[in-house]
């Protein structure tokens, strides 16, 4: 029996360069090892959580780099952190968010765990274009009562301007997160990963409402907010490649 049952799923498409996959991999380390997040975690009911680290970006591209684990003490949270660092593999394609959730609510199945909540903390740099359409899917995690957190990464490159979105934070409180107490930490620099990472691992650990200008989360939820934004840049640039 743990605290919290959480999936980090990190985005790994193509619109990632390796030295932000290296950076992502070492925020993360960073973050899980640090004195707040373990702090947070002794003092929980129960005083341990599980965790598993998955890495995703087209439909069917979902690794997992960390098996469940506990984490009950700083030895634990150590290995972890040495494993995301041992190695840096390169990125794939397309962004699959649907996916992302799909796969990552499948790994709570039969883990040897009992969480008092799930959480899925899914991390990435544009909207959904690949596999099916993420609200779907997104409700789809919802019913089995998995909390959806979100990192939406606003660092503007050559890549995110012509695949992502200046507004994906908005896209990810519309169409991605969801659940009791569902929050989001935008990352508009690089520089600013590690701490945001720790943040929100201490903010879902401890299981605390969060006010929405604790997180740098300005929007409200949106009617009408187009969740297909994703598909239809991915269409509109195939078009561009494949006119003569």
């Amino acid at each position: 029996e743990v605290d919290v049952e959480l999936v980090l799923a990190a985005d790994v498409s193509r619109s990632m360069s390796p030295s932000e996959l290296e950076i992502q991999r070492r925020g993360y380390a960073e973050a899980i090892t640090s004195n707040e997040v373990l702090t947070t975690i002794g003092n929980g009911m129960i005083g341990r959580i599980a965790v598993t680290f998955m890495e995703w970006a087209g439909n069917d591209l979902q690794t997992v780099v960390v098996p469940w684990t506990l984490i009950d003490s700083a030895e634990d949270a150590r290995a972890i952190a040495d494993t995301l660092t041992s190695e840096f593999h390169g990125n794939m394609r397309r962004t699959s968010i649907s996916g992302a959730l799909t796969e990552a609510a499948r790994l709570f199945d039969d883990n040897g765990f009992h969480g008092l909540r799930r959480i899925i903390d899914v991390s990435g740099d544009g909207p959904n274009n690949s596999g099916g359409p993420v609200v779907p899917a997104r409700d789809a995690v919802l019913a089995r009562g998995i909390v959806i957190n979100g990192l939406p990464l606003m660092t503007m490159d050559g890549f995110s301007f012509r695949w992502g979105i200046e507004d994906l934070d908005a896209y990810y409180l519309n169409c991605v997160i969801g659940g009791p107490g569902a929050f989001m930490i935008p990352v508009y620099d690089w520089s600013e990963f590690a701490e945001a990472v720790r943040r929100k691992l201490v903010l879902e650990i401890a299981g605390l409402p969060v006010a929405p200008d604790a997180v740098g989360a300005r929007l409200r939820r949106a009617n009408g907010y187009d969740c297909m934004v994703g598909e239809k840049i991915w269409q509109r640039n195939r078009q561009i490649w494949m006119d003569p």
